[in-house]
């Protein structure tokens, strides 16, 4: 369950880096720890109306994670079964947090991984890359098995797969109007009404999602 790619580096290269543009980017000009908001332009089925945890952004390229968009009949502890974590009659005996986490469609890169977004208290040595504001990503299935004992995070998402964008690619897609962006919070991160995040997102950089139309520019 190791993230691997392009930005394997992530928040290492912070020399050289230039900044992104628009809104709400962090001091050194990247996307890291924001949410990204696709547009209606957006015309890729696989991101329209994504709300999105940018994970890592360098000059090395970008990786984030979709938080709202569910993988179907996909379940946690159906999931731990597969893994062989748990046996299929122990699915009763799960920590509650356990029994409502939810499954993510994460990106279109590596949907056979999967990948835990996760408040900070939880943290593995070598396994676990702090991202920013209280929110940490780990990729192994060690954590699975935390939170299947009750051990693991207190929030969390398992998202199978990743958005990942090569050098300069999303930087381009900003300026041609593909994506907006904000800042996180743990709700729009890892809140159960996952059919209000994109407008929420919205509303936090002043926007209804009715107002925007194909031609919209930066807010």
């Amino acid at each position: 369950m190791s993230p691997e790619g392009k930005t394997g580096k992530t928040r290492k290269t912070a020399a050289g880096r230039s900044p992104a543009v628009g809104p709400h980017a962090t001091d050194d000009g990247y996307l890291d720890g924001q949410m990204l908001i696709a547009m209606p332009v957006m015309n890729d089925p696989r991101f329209e109306r994504s709300v999105i945890y940018m994970c890592a952004h360098s000059s090395e390229g970008a990786m984030g994670i979709i938080v709202n968009r569910p993988a179907g009949s996909i379940d946690f502890p159906g999931l731990l079964v597969q893994l062989d974590i748990i046996e299929k009659s122990d699915q009763i005996q799960l920590p509650e947090n356990a029994e409502m986490m939810k499954v993510m469609k994460g990106g279109p890169v590596d949907t056979g991984r999967g990948f835990v977004l996760h408040s900070s208290d939880f943290y593995i040595q070598d396994a676990t890359l702090n991202i920013d504001d209280g929110i940490s990503l780990t990729a192994t299935v060690d954590i699975l098995k935390a939170i299947a004992k009750g051990a693991g995070p207190k929030h969390a998402i398992l998202a199978l797969g990743y958005a990942g964008w090569a050098p300069g690619q999303l930087e381009n897609e900003i300026q041609h109007n593909g994506w907006l962006h904000c800042d996180a919070d743990p709700e729009l991160i890892f809140g159960t009404d996952v059919d209000e995040k994109y407008a929420r997102a919205l509303r936090k950089i002043g926007i209804e999602a009715g107002m925007l139309s194909n031609d919209a520019g930066h807010a």
